[in-house]
């Protein structure tokens, strides 16, 4: 790196950086999990685990569902039923050949 950067500042713009990824998944209700799943290997549900997970290495306990209502903005459930649609034939196929062992 051209600038060196003290860890607490790294952290910082990571923390940020999640933040922005976060909020933008939080706007795109039209892109399924599924469909993020295909095409890059993660989903909501996906940053939920990491962020359940980072917390436990940190001695703190949040459990999965709450993890979840911080990366949906709301609680999981209610995502679903607002955003979540069918996936297609196809979809399925295709997650289902990414990742055998999911």
């Amino acid at each position: 790196m051209a600038n060196e950067i003290d860890q607490q500042t790294q952290t910082e713009l990571e923390a940020a950086a999640f933040r922005t990824l976060v909020e933008h998944l939080r706007e795109r209700t039209d892109v399924q999990n599924i469909d993020l799943m295909n095409l890059a290997g993660f989903c909501r549900n996906c940053l939920s685990k990491w962020y359940t997970a980072a917390a436990s290495e940190k001695g703190l306990e949040i459990e999965y569902e709450e993890a979840r209502e911080i990366v949906y903005g709301m609680p999981y459930g209610d995502w679903k039923n607002k955003f979540q649609k069918e996936a297609s034939a196809d979809q399925t196929a295709k997650f289902k050949e990414a990742n055998p062992d999911h």
